[in-house]
């Protein structure tokens, strides 16, 4: 199994062992949503637990431990096995997710707090505070940790101590989370535009017009970019260009809130108008759509030849990636806004009526 990496101006590809963990919102830089892990057909819910308020943010999986934040004010660190709780750590409201790097945690709350919080022991190591809620997740490069803002500032800061490398200003709030391709960081935003940054420097390198604010994270594949609009379009940017290669308008006329993740061949996206909609990477015409009975926020992942994505119907969904066809529906409670996040063989998902299930084979 192969990986794509990116370097400042040629996507490679390399392996992957070190990819086996899912440490960040969409499980690598990159932001596709691709799971290097296998899942057995049907899933079983191994274990679930309750806290106190809802589950919007997609997990982190890193070794034998879940990472994952609440409406109820709480950062959690749980047992991957059994679902034990090592530590929780006290803020406030997270819907953002939390990522991994090392040996701490980083991840915004709504209150506008971000948090550098130690891995093992759940206690403080620092905290940076923002001028509107964060509900993207951090990535990084080196030693430095990028997230956005509602503020409408993408930060840069320093991950030992917390200390600002730069700031990049954009004229709306940052709702999803950043891409990290070599020396270039990508961020799209309510401002309606992509904006392509220096990662040393934090200077504006280039912006494209994207027609319509996006509230999801981009994802990038052989140097093209995949992002949803509220717009109701998805697009499709070619970053050596800097054009934009195809747009696709779901014909029930609802927006993308959720992020897309993107394979060799397919773009796999949910949209308010309650499909999943699967195109191809490279004419953006469809090759098949799937009915849910509800608004899909939720960002799908995928392992092999399979689909998982949640819905605010309360079912997770597994499918099959080329046809579409629904393999298993899981009914999990009141709604699903997180997206999955899958490692170590076992797929991972929050609630909105604050449950947190670990499925797999028993």
């Amino acid at each position: 199994m192969r990986r794509w990496l990116i370097t400042s101006s040629l996507i490679i590809l390399a392996p992957i062992t070190a990819w086996a963990d899912w440490p960040i919102f969409r499980g690598n830089a990159l932001q596709t949503g691709v799971a290097e892990t296998k899942l057995s057909d049907p899933l079983e819910v191994l274990w679930k637990i309750k806290v106190e308020d809802a589950i919007e943010g997609t997990a982190a999986i890193v070794k034998d431990t879940i990472y994952f934040g609440s409406f109820d004010g709480h950062l959690y660190a749980v047992a991957l096995a059994d679902g034990g709780e090592k530590w929780k750590y006290k803020a406030g409201a997270f819907k953002a997710p939390p990522s991994v790097f090392e040996d701490a945690v980083y991840v915004g709350d709504e209150d506008g707090i971000f948090h550098c919080v130690d891995a093992v022991k759940g206690t403080k190591r620092w905290t940076f505070e923002t001028g509107g809620e964060i509900t993207g997740g951090a990535n990084f490069a080196g030693e430095r940790v990028i997230f956005g803002s509602h503020d409408s500032t993408l930060y840069c800061l320093n991950r030992k101590d917390g200390g600002v490398a730069w700031k990049f200003k954009t004229q709306g709030p940052v709702n999803g989370s950043a891409l990290v391709a070599g020396d270039l960081t990508f961020v799209a935003g309510c401002d309606s535009n992509l904006h392509i940054i220096d990662v040393k420097s934090g200077k504006g390198v280039a912006q494209i017009d994207l027609e319509g604010q996006a509230a999801a994270t981009a994802a990038v594949v052989s140097n093209k970019l995949y992002v949803g609009l509220m717009t109701n379009e998805v697009k499709a940017l070619d970053l050596d260009k800097r054009t934009i290669l195809w747009s696709y308008e779901s014909e029930r006329g609802q927006a993308f809130y959720g992020s897309a993740a993107v394979t060799e061949n397919l773009v796999v996206i949910g949209g308010r108008d309650r499909l999943i909609h699967a195109l191809d990477k490279d004419k953006g015409t469809v090759v098949w759509t799937f009915a849910t009975k509800n608004r899909v926020d939720s960002s799908p992942v995928i392992v092999g030849q399979r689909v998982y994505v949640g819905s605010s119907d309360g079912n997770l969904y597994l499918l099959d990636l080329a046809k579409g066809q629904v393999l298993q529906k899981l009914s999990l409670g009141r709604g699903i806004v997180a997206g999955p996040a899958a490692a170590h063989g076992r797929l991972v998902v929050g609630t909105t009526d604050g449950f947190l299930y670990c499925l797999g084979q028993k």
